[in-house]
């Protein structure tokens, strides 16, 4: 059984540039072998001038290292964060939030989360590799969180998806036949879903690019 992760203490880095001061900074999850430069989250990282996790094993997920990744990787940040997930990522989110310390929970550290395509590692066809975060906790995050999700997504059905949604305290957005919501799919800017910020944290509404 994984132990529940202890924070590592972290150097302050400077705060990010592109994050205006009346917002939060928004913070990139990837999912499983991370996103690739045409993923919408790398476009999301230039465009937000966002911060992102580094996990030590993109490939060999671990469910308490990941925890201990994004935990870090929030620690490191001298502002607010916005979290902004993909796959994964959204499971590791509701890992950590089950398991953080009560300090890190509070909206002054954390103002929002929105969740993109979680993957359900409970079915009976996961990979492998995912099952170290099986069971996920079914319990409301301590934060507004969005889900998003495909009608068509080969690694979590709708169904799933709103049961995740529902558990979690969290609006779901559908948007209709879209994939896994990657670059597989045709989500490489993505900059109509830049508009699903803006209920956390003020972020921009979706541009032309």
């Amino acid at each position: 059984m994984n132990t529940a992760p202890v924070l590592v203490a972290a150097s302050r880095r400077p705060v990010v540039r592109g994050a205006p001061l009346r917002h939060a900074v928004p913070l990139i999850v990837p999912g499983w072998k991370d996103s690739g430069p045409d993923h919408w989250q790398s476009a999301w990282q230039l465009r937000l001038g966002a911060e992102r996790v580094r996990q030590a094993s993109w490939d060999a997920p671990s469910r308490h290292s990941w925890v201990q990744g994004l935990l870090r990787a929030i620690a490191q940040i001298d502002r607010p964060v916005l979290l902004i997930a993909h796959s994964l990522g959204c499971i590791t989110i509701a890992h950590w939030a089950r398991t953080a310390p009560g300090i890190f929970l509070s909206r002054r550290v954390v103002r929002g989360a929105l969740l993109v395509a979680p993957t359900d590692v409970e079915r009976t066809d996961a990979a492998p590799a995912l099952r170290d975060f099986a069971p996920v906790p079914m319990r409301p995050l301590p934060f507004p969180a969005t889900v998003v999700a495909s009608d068509t997504d080969p690694y979590c059905s709708l169904g799933r998806a709103t049961a995740l949604a529902s558990a979690w305290g969290a609006t779901l957005h559908r948007l209709g036949d879209a994939g896994h919501i990657n670059a597989s799919s045709g989500h490489c800017t993505w900059a109509d879903g830049l508009a699903l910020l803006q209920p956390f944290d003020g972020w921009p509404v979706a541009e032309s690019c």
